[in-house]
């Protein structure tokens, strides 16, 4: 019996190879073709006592053999089941013959694919577009067959190109005993288009969550602050004792600031309250501390504490003097630097006030331009009062050193670098550090160390000189001054003036102290009263860029 004409398949129901292990027989199998019709001859020798008297042929049509038994393990829109021998043509008959053609790697005159297609691998997706620059006809099989080729069984769920260079998933199987290996593969993107849904359904579930947190969160916030205006509209509705709240006319990190009116005395002064949010334990030592401190306190240049008290919904507040003017801050943010004889004056009043307080044995720790009030006192002008004593400490003390050794209190901008190591060495000294830092910022606009980074700031502090305040400003400022401001800033505190009363003497004994006259400040302070009355409708007041920080060290450590 002849073979049809045609490339070998050696081996075919042979294993690998023409010799098939526990066969009693050779077989040899042989492709061609009668008209469109595909066919493979299957040939074993007969012999009798080693004598070859004939041979048994089988002709078969494989195109309709193996793919109507594979065919049965098609699934979904792009699943198939397909044979193929040791070289990896294909012995049965591709699912997709049309497609084939339409790439060029099937030739129209193909009936069928089986025994025709090398299952190579052709580097791209031919469906796509993909034009192969391959022609080498040792191009490399695809990963499915060759892994079968090379005797394992296995399963890839990770997407590999396959002989139309399409990514599938699939499992291949060796058959040894009829040397043919088996590959089942479905394209990727049906494999996986349940998950992709589950993904789409979990993203859209997330974003889902995110949109109701931040709802929740907007919510929380509005209600917040509803409440929170409620409540001060509540307040100003309420008498606590005998005063009758009015407007608001300020806010600070420890409470709000009133307009009131005493019933009895028919007075109006300042009612600062520690509202219930802000109401914390710690909070409530510091409010009650402030006041009983502050009110030890009489100085002409200290702001004057009238009276504290409870209301019995549990509001902490205290009356002090109102007062009628503008702070530092504001001061310099409206008219600029100021002129050195008026820098003089001011300065002195503040060291006034700072000897009671030091002699008493307590530093202020809070020292800067919002906290230094300019006001008409009873028809004395430039009057400065110094406020807000919330930092304030007994340096005396040894139990506030003990509790605040790794706290850091105080405004970056005007805090001696001995504070900035650390809180509790904060003395006297400290103090003077900080009045020259004002009087450096009323002379020149600016502070004397800037950066938006706070711990770029403080290293400034520890390390850098401070630039000469006349090289900052175009205004005129005597040597005499400027050497007295400088020392102040010394980062060495035995640098400084050792006491607030010597720093007086010094701001005092410049040549220029006496410029700022009684008629000087008349003109300044009708001009402010004008501009005063025709702003009248607008009571925004600037808000100071440099807030008093307080962080915990020990909390923070590790």
């Amino acid at each position: 019996m002849t073979n049809a004409p045609g490339r070998r398949a050696p081996g075919f129901f042979g294993g690998r190879g023409n010799n098939a292990p526990g066969r009693l027989f050779q077989a040899n199998a042989t492709r061609g073709r009668r008209g469109n019709t595909s066919l493979m001859q299957v040939a074993a020798p007969l012999a009798e006592n080693g004598i070859v008297r004939g041979a048994l042929a089988l002709i078969i049509n494989p195109d309709q053999e193996f793919t109507k038994i594979l065919s049965v393990a098609r699934s979904g829109e792009s699943g198939e089941t397909y044979a193929f021998d040791q070289t990896g043509l294909l012995i049965s008959r591709s699912r997709f013959d049309d497609q084939l053609r339409q790439v060029g790697l099937l030739d129209k005159t193909n009936a069928s694919s089986a025994l025709n297609l090398r299952l190579r691998d052709p580097g791209g997706d031919l469906t796509k577009g993909y034009k192969t620059e391959n022609t080498n006809l040792t191009e490399s099989l695809t990963r499915l067959v060759a892994n079968a080729i090379d005797g394992e069984d296995g399963v890839d769920v990770l997407s590999t190109r396959d002989y139309r260079g399409v990514p599938v998933i699939g499992a291949w199987r060796w058959l040894p005993q009829l040397g043919i290996g088996v590959v089942t593969q479905v394209n990727a993107n049906e494999a996986y288009r349940s998950l992709r849904v589950i993904q789409f359904i979990f993203i859209a579930l997330f974003l889902l969550l995110v949109l109701c947190a931040v709802i929740l969160f907007l919510f929380s916030y509005a209600n917040l602050a509803w409440r929170r205006r409620l409540g001060e509209a509540e307040l100003k509705l309420k008498q606590l004792g005998q005063y009758t709240l009015g407007e608001k006319i300020g806010e600070g990190g420890m409470g709000v600031v009133y307009r009131a009116h005493h019933a009895l005395m028919r007075r109006d002064t300042a009612v600062k309250l520690l509202l219930p949010d802000r109401a914390d334990a710690a909070a409530i030592e510091r409010f009650e501390r402030e006041v009983r401190l502050t009110c030890r306190l009489a100085h002409p240049n200290t702001i004057q504490v009238y009276d504290y008290g409870r209301t019995p919904d549990g509001i902490f507040y205290y009356a002090m003097e109102l007062l009628a003017g503008l702070n530092l801050h504001d001061l310099v943010s409206r008219f600029g630097p100021q002129q050195e004889g008026r820098v003089i004056q001011i300065m002195a009043q503040v060291c006034e006030s700072l000897a009671e307080a030091h002699g008493l044995g307590l530093v202020h720790r809070d020292l800067k331009p919002s906290n230094i009030f300019l006001c008409d006192r009873g028809g004395v002008l430039d009057w400065a009062k110094v406020l807000d004593f919330g930092l304030v400490r007994e340096f005396r003390n040894p139990s506030y050193a003990r509790n605040e050794e790794h706290e850091f209190a105080g405004t970056p901008s005007f805090m001696p670098p001995e504070a900035i190591r650390n809180s509790a060495s904060h003395d006297p000294r400290g103090d003077i550090y900080a009045v020259g830092a004002i009087g450096y910022f009323l002379l020149t606009g600016q502070y004397v160390f800037e950066d938006e980074d706070l711990l770029a700031l403080e290293k400034k502090q520890l390390t850098a000189a401070p630039v000469p305040p006349g090289r900052r400003t175009t205004n005129i400022i005597s040597a005499e001054l400027e050497s007295v401001i400088l020392r102040c800033l010394e980062r060495d505190p035995e640098g400084r003036p050792q006491t607030v009363i010597e720093l007086r003497k010094l701001f005092l004994a410049s040549p220029r102290a006496a410029d700022y006259t009684p008629e000087a400040r008349a003109a300044w302070w009708a001009g402010f009263h004008r501009q005063k009355q025709s702003a009248a409708e607008d009571k925004t007041r600037t808000p100071s860029p440099v807030p008093t920080v307080k962080i915990d060290f020990a909390g923070r450590i590790g």
